[in-house]
């Protein structure tokens, strides 16, 4: 009787516990981000501002292989040919942009120009253009490459201000400026690394075939 008892008691207290036990709340709603700070104001171009000529400006990019197994893989040429903006030379400045669906991947002329030997497959391009656009650069999010210029004292680097990918880089860029019948030619080359940008850098097999995260980049820009 007295071990009924004792059962009884236990089952009473299990059952009081049990509805003093609260069921865990949900986590308190997280604060609303706060909006994104405003971006300067971009200064209109001067009334002299040139305008780029797209059809004479080139930007090409060489990507090299890496990775154990590079010899497997390809180097490649990627370049635009649709850079659009002005020059405004009073004020020592440029703006100019260009859209990442309109890249070209390894356009034979600008191969040969660039060193790169062994002209790839048109199957082989199409899967690198369709990698680099939504596995690499995720061009639907982040559609346009712009670009701000300032020029300084003369033989000095332009310092220029890159938006790749939702971030901007500023970097020193020695460039050979031409001024010419009322219009100007700027050529020059960089090297920069798309990790900067928080671009990871494409790669299959674990990264034993993989792209280099260096990236050589040489431009002409014509302005009229």
């Amino acid at each position: 009787m007295t071990k009924i008892h004792t059962y009884q008691k236990i089952i009473v207290l299990a059952a009081l516990l049990a509805a003093c036990t609260q069921l865990p709340t949900s986590a308190p709603p997280a604060p609303p981000e706060a909006p994104p700070p405003a971006a300067e104001p971009v200064q209109p171009p001067a009334a002299n501002a040139l305008t780029i000529d797209s059809a004479q400006s080139l930007i090409a990019i060489t990507v090299r292989r890496g990775g154990l197994l590079a010899r497997l893989g390809h180097d490649h040429l990627v370049a635009s040919r649709h850079v659009s903006g002005t020059v405004s030379p009073s004020q020592n400045r440029a703006d100019l942009q260009f859209r990442l669906d309109q890249l070209t991947v390894d356009e034979a002329e600008l191969r040969v120009a660039a060193g790169l030997e062994k002209q790839p497959s048109a199957d082989a391009i199409d899967g690198t253009r369709n990698n680099m656009l939504t596995r690499v650069l995720d061009a639907e999010r982040y559609p346009v490459v712009s670009v701000h210029a300032e020029r300084g004292a003369a033989g000095q680097p332009l310092q220029v201000a890159v938006t790749l990918h939702g971030v901007t880089r500023i970097m020193a860029i020695p460039a050979e400026i031409r001024e010419s019948n009322g219009g100007m030619t700027v050529t020059g080359s960089v090297n920069l690394k798309q990790s900067d940008f928080g671009i990871t850098p494409f790669s299959v097999m674990a990264g034993a075939l993989a792209v280099q995260d260096q990236l050589e980049l040489r431009f002409t820009l014509a302005a009229k």
